[in-house]
């Protein structure tokens, strides 16, 4: 049986302590990143192949370290904001139900750090060459670090945190929302919706960079009815 419900208030208290937790572990994460940031910068530029990256204002290096090292902590501290959602749910489930926690969060946090190699070392090369191809041989690039660091890190988070697509959909079989039946007979209103994500979360909207983050979900949801069947 679920633990006893816990009055309104206490799930907020709840929910504002475990928020302040995951967020003391991003200012960690970034802090420490802070020191290994030409480490973490020269391992973001490696998709984009040999280019040179510059600054147009005085406090542009200063912000743009700033930002790459507050990404790099959303990373590093990933599997920390991960169980704390975990947690905060826990006390909802059965104890049957609780077995399972530390496994689906342990996939969990394999399934995002997946995403995030998946994307550095197949998609995100193939992507940013295809935009820098779109200048066509008469345009001399000049790219913005501060650009290439909010374009590299929403597109890696956004990969990352759409490789949890098939444990999601486990969840939602398991909650009796959705049974492989239903997920394989609207499969096209779920292409739609991949799609829709795709472009959302695409730092630069081209077609062939959202059609490059797609076909990964795709597999992922045509996994998931695979996953649930099993389980």
């Amino acid at each position: 049986m679920p633990d006893k419900p816990l009055p309104f208030l206490d799930h907020l208290d709840e929910l504002r302590q475990r928020l302040i937790k995951a967020l003391l572990a991003v200012v960690v994460g970034a802090i420490f990143s802070a020191f290994f940031w030409k480490l973490i910068l020269e391992w973001l530029m490696e998709p984009a192949g040999d280019i040179e990256l510059h600054y147009f204002g005085v406090l542009e290096p200063f912000m743009a370290k700033l930002k790459l090292s507050i990404f790099t902590g959303v990373f590093l501290a990933s599997p920390i904001v991960i169980y704390e959602i975990i947690s905060f749910i826990a006390p909802a489930l059965t104890q049957k139900e609780k077995k399972f926690t530390y496994p689906f969060f342990t996939m969990l946090v394999l399934l995002f750090f997946s995403g995030v190699f998946f994307g550095h070392k197949f998609i995100m090369p193939a992507g940013t060459k295809w935009l820098l191809s779109q200048a066509g041989g008469k345009l001399v690039a000049t790219l913005s670090i501060s650009q290439y660091i909010s374009y590299a890190g929403i597109f890696l988070l956004g990969l990352g945190v759409s490789f949890e697509t098939p444990l999601v959909v486990v969840l939602l079989s398991k909650l009796g929302v959705v049974t492989p039946a239903s997920l394989l007979k609207n499969w096209r209103y779920a292409l739609i919706v991949i799609m829709i994500v795709s472009a959302i979360l695409t730092p630069d909207w081209s077609p062939v960079t959202m059609v490059l983050f797609a076909v990964p979900m795709i597999a992922l949801y045509f996994l998931s009815i695979f996953l649930i069947k099993i389980f």
